[in-house]
């Protein structure tokens, strides 16, 4: 007997402050998935039989907590597009005046706080009053899974930009500017780079940021985007591409070597890839195209390796992995869209009724 292939998708209900308790498993035919796991990931039973294990898990919470979850040096390839800043709620609860609970503890607004007291104090990624801080916070948290990332292993962010706005419109979901009338209007503290009507280059600070923390920077791929949504102002160009940085440890001595398959990349191996925006799903506006992720995934990871996404949202990039041979891993603060993610993973099978849920 051929004893079939399972993938485990474990899904943690977890709150700030905690460790993730009360897992619920998935059992899901990895026959059904559409690949083979590579000859190193097959183990042989006492019969002589072979058998492929496969692991993919979605974690409910905060990725900054959730990144000591994860063993060390087991994470070949870590893939995210986190929160845009000052754009979107997501639908989570946030403290509109926090700014004022840092003033209030004697802290210039020019001194960010640690991402732990921001988000104890009610705060959420992406919605942080000043760009400088929303910046410290992401570097922070990304910076957590250096532990856990192999000395082999990638990261590979995508960034996107914001133009300055003395009063921002936010909206719960859906683009800024697009989708229906609801928003909210935040007046953004000016001074230095935040003037209006100014691109504030958050992905460029964001790769120094990460280079001054002993991050290689080894490409900053363009996402071009022809069918971005055409926008009202008519003083400036559309802004249609996004950063995509690949980034690997810096070594303690010597050059950076790091697992890459150059042959699985676009024709051509540019660092300018044409994508088209897909729609988002279930809520999530600004979910991930799987042909851009897909070669990233490909050629940053090994066949059979795990491929980490900390901002999940509806798990594209898990797909996309799993899709590709790939182990995965999401964490998501959404309960919503963790679920989404859960049952994205699920629906790769032939059916529903080859997914057990206990």
């Amino acid at each position: 007997m051929v004893f079939p292939l399972e993938a485990h998708l474990r899904a943690a209900e977890y709150r700030p402050g905690s460790r993730p308790f009360m897992w619920k498993n998935f059992s899901v035919s990895q026959q059904s998935l559409g690949f083979q796991m590579p000859q190193e990931q097959v183990k042989r039973h006492s019969n002589g039989e072979r058998s492929h294990k496969a692991r993919h898990e979605v974690r409910v919470g905060d990725a900054y907590d959730l990144a000591e979850t994860v063993d060390a040096s087991t994470v070949d390839l870590l893939i995210t597009s986190p929160p845009y800043w000052g754009l979107r709620t997501y639908g989570l609860e946030h403290n509109w005046d926090i700014l004022a609970a840092w003033k209030k503890s004697g802290r210039s607004q020019t001194d960010p706080p640690s991402y732990d007291w921001y988000r104890r104090n009610g705060g959420i990624l992406g919605l942080e009053p000043l760009p400088e801080w929303y910046l410290k916070h992401l570097v922070e948290i990304l910076d957590k899974f250096a532990r856990s990332l192999k000395p082999s292993g990638s990261m590979w962010i995508n960034i996107g930009d914001v133009y300055f706005s003395r009063w921002a419109s936010i909206r719960p979901e859906g683009r800024q500017g697009l989708g229906d009338t609801s928003r909210l209007r935040r007046r953004g503290p000016m001074g230095g780079f935040r003037q209006e009507k100014n691109l504030l280059l958050l992905p460029s600070r964001f790769a120094i940021h990460m280079q001054e923390l002993r991050w290689i920077v080894r490409n900053d791929l363009i996402w071009f985007k022809p069918n971005v949504p055409p926008r009202p102002e008519r003083d400036r160009l559309r802004l249609c591409h996004e950063h995509f940085f690949h980034l690997v440890k810096r070594p303690s001595e010597g050059r950076a070597k790091y697992y890459y398959d150059l042959s699985e990349v676009e024709a051509g191996a540019h660092d300018v890839v044409l994508c088209n925006v897909r729609s988002g799903e279930d809520g999530h506006s600004a979910t991930f195209p799987e042909d851009i992720v897909r070669p990233r995934i490909a050629s940053s990871s090994p066949p059979g390796g795990v491929v980490l996404d900390p901002f999940c949202g509806t798990g594209r990039a898990l797909v996309a992995a799993a899709r590709s041979g790939r182990q995965t891993i999401g964490f998501e603060i959404s309960d919503r869209f963790a679920e989404v993610a859960r049952k994205s993973i699920a629906n790769l099978t032939l059916g529903e009724s080859r997914c057990q849920i206990t």
